[in-house]
């Protein structure tokens, strides 16, 4: 777990992805504590450990924000009963139907327990000091949150030039848009889906455009 301006970074175990929460204490706002993904639901007393060890009890988390639909990020929404649950339009309903096969909860052979939504985001919308920047190709709602320093991802891109599959929702026209409007910004922290996080992130960018022919 790590630190980087008002974001807490959390690795995830196993097939979960990364959670990460940002402290919002400062603001004023409602939504005190948010946290970024929440993982396949299989590792509870993990993700409650490390958010002890910050001070957080699950009921302080007041939102939580579902980079995409898919099992690993949105598994765990159901350890946050008091937060309120946000995903970009293109995918709620993915989220919200039990029956969808683009949440891939059959590829973990487990189902999805928790499937209300109350915010359906949009490209614009501000969560804490992040606005929502719509990045379709993994999912067709893919979303990341972009601070003009910190970028969080999804499963858009991965340090070191790894990019999102595009079989399970996505497309390749529209991860390719997404990457290339991602490479123009200038961002010093990229916060994946999963694997380590890094700095010097427009550098992680520019090698995931590569891999995808944007040069």
């Amino acid at each position: 777990m790590e630190k980087i301006n008002n974001v807490y970074c959390i690795e995830g175990l196993m097939a979960d992805s990364n959670s990460y929460l940002i402290d919002n204490t400062d603001s004023g706002s409602e939504y005190n504590y948010i946290l970024v993904d929440t993982g396949t639901g299989e590792t509870k007393g993990y993700l409650y450990s490390i958010l002890k060890e910050i001070g957080i009890d699950p009921e302080d988390i007041d939102l939580i924000v579902n980079t995409h639909c898919h099992f690993d990020h949105v598994g765990g929404n159901d350890f946050f009963p008091s937060g309120k649950v946000a995903i970009h339009k293109e995918d709620a309903n993915s989220l919200r139907d039990p029956s969808s096969k683009l949440t891939v909860s059959s590829l973990f052979g487990s189902q999805i327990r928790r499937h209300d939504v109350d915010i359906e985001l949009e490209e614009g919308d501000k969560i804490a000091n992040f606005e929502v920047l719509h990045t379709p190709g993994h999912s067709e709602g893919g979303l990341s949150l972009w601070d003009d320093e910190i970028l969080i991802c999804g499963d858009t891109i991965f340090a070191n030039g790894g990019i999102g599959r595009m079989d399970i929702g996505g497309n390749p026209r529209d991860m390719k848009e997404s990457l290339m409007r991602l490479k123009e910004l200038d961002v010093e922290y990229l916060l994946p889906g999963h694997g380590p996080w890094v700095n010097n992130g427009k550098e992680h960018i520019k090698m995931s455009c590569m891999n995808m022919g944007i040069m």
